[in-house]
């Protein structure tokens, strides 16, 4: 009967509906894990709102526009009526239901994500080349947008961190890759959390070289991690390359030099040839474009000496022609488009096999003809530091085709 008339005491005092803001903010206070001292303040006050707190504290609460509620002096005034013998607290949970401990929530769940990112921190810490990309994660909250669960996404980001060691690599196809770390071979198909997530790693693991803003493409930058697509489409054309009859690869470059046809090999069957692709006198030219490889195919022929055209972003395929190449002693010649584009690309091939500029450098850049503008970000170009202060002094565009007369001329030698 007692704690009966004790509940009515309290509803009577502090359970009007003019009384509704101040046990609004004491909840929110509780929640936020706060002490129920101090003062809170209404402003734009009613004269019911301010009848009820005098009702609530015996005495007048002061004029003016604002009402200014001591908590503190609540709390003694309950406790002393026996309507709240046990403090403001109490009294605010038995009005508005149990309080949610909001701070103790979010560090709870603060820990369940921390928990969800400790494999791939710990794969990062050891790959100084990701760092910003796991600073990335956090700034542009891609992971939760994903996957909004900390344990689902736990599941996903150790996936992601099993891809992240598998790279790079020396040639995997992704199926096999995600088949091999996810248990799942289409987990790294476009459009999945993990792939997003691991795509975006392996972006972030070109930044440091040339070819970092090259590469927009998803099937360029898996396979500048050494990971491509399928076998098939991936492929790589060259013109000249000798052959031999012991293999399927040898043969089909032996016969297509004979007859002075370009060749378009794919990854699959660069990646079954055992043994390397020799050339004679170990030299091998590079371009960018496929114009040159046609026109070479026409004027010389058969008589074309080893050419390869890296066709832009270099494919897994390149990558493995160049390998295979560069294993049988092949030395190489270069040459690109002159922009910051065609530097980047030149800049990728110029780490992975170390090659002697072909009309590629400063002093052929400034006595070629070009008359279009130049534009993008200045990139460095290591095989020859004075190229990219010609091309920023100079501000001209020239592109490979304006070339191919000089480039004939040099292979004809």
């Amino acid at each position: 009967m007692e704690q009966s008339s004790r509940d009515d005491r309290l509803h009577r005092l502090l359970g009007g509906p003019h009384t509704t803001w101040l046990v609004e903010r004491m909840r929110r206070r509780l929640e936020l894990g706060k002490p129920l001292t101090g003062s809170v303040t209404l402003f734009s006050v009613s004269a019911e709102q301010r009848r009820a707190v005098e009702l609530l504290l015996g005495r007048r609460p002061g004029g003016g526009a604002s009402l200014s509620v001591s908590l503190d002096e609540l709390d003694r005034t309950l406790r002393a009526s026996r309507a709240a013998p046990d403090g403001l607290a109490a009294a605010v949970e038995q009005l508005a239901g149990p309080i949610r401990n909001r701070s103790a929530e979010a560090a709870s769940v603060a820990a369940a994500w921390a928990s969800a990112f400790r494999e791939l921190d710990a794969t990062v810490a050891d790959r100084p080349e990701l760092i910003e990309w796991r600073a990335w994660l956090d700034t542009t909250g891609v992971v939760r947008r994903l996957v909004a669960d900390p344990s689902a996404a736990r599941l996903v980001l150790d996936a992601v961190a099993g891809v992240v060691q598998r790279l790079p690599s020396t040639g995997v196809p992704l199926g096999r890759l995600a088949a091999e770390v996810c248990g799942d071979a289409h987990a790294l198909d476009e459009g999945r959390p993990v792939a997003t997530l691991a795509l975006s790693a392996a972006r972030a693991m070109t930044s440091d070289s040339s070819l970092g803003e090259a590469l927009t493409g998803r099937r360029e930058i898996w396979a500048a991690v050494g990971v491509h697509l399928d076998e098939l489409s991936s492929t790589v054309l060259c013109l000249g390359l000798p052959g031999e009859s012991r293999t399927p690869l040898g043969l089909t470059l032996a016969a297509m030099r004979a007859v002075g046809e370009p060749s378009v090999l794919t990854l699959r069957q660069l990646r079954r040839h055992d043994g390397p692709v020799l050339a004679p006198q170990g030299l091998v030219r590079l371009c960018e474009n496929p114009v040159v490889v046609a026109a070479a195919a026409e004027e010389l022929g058969a008589a074309c000496p080893p050419l390869v055209c890296v066709n832009g972003r270099p494919s897994a395929a390149v990558w493995r022609l160049l390998d295979l190449l560069a294993s049988g002693g092949a030395r190489f010649a270069y040459h690109g488009d002159f922009d910051w584009g065609g530097v980047a690309i030149a800049a990728a091939v110029y780490e992975r096999v170390r090659w002697e500029p072909w009309r590629f450098d400063a002093a052929a850049y400034e006595s070629a003809a070009g008359s279009s503008p130049l534009s993008g970000t200045p990139l460095p170009t290591p095989w020859d530091p004075a190229l990219q202060s010609a091309m920023v002094r100079r501000g001209v565009r020239i592109e490979e085709e304006l070339a191919i007369d000089d480039l004939l001329r040099d292979l004809a030698r």
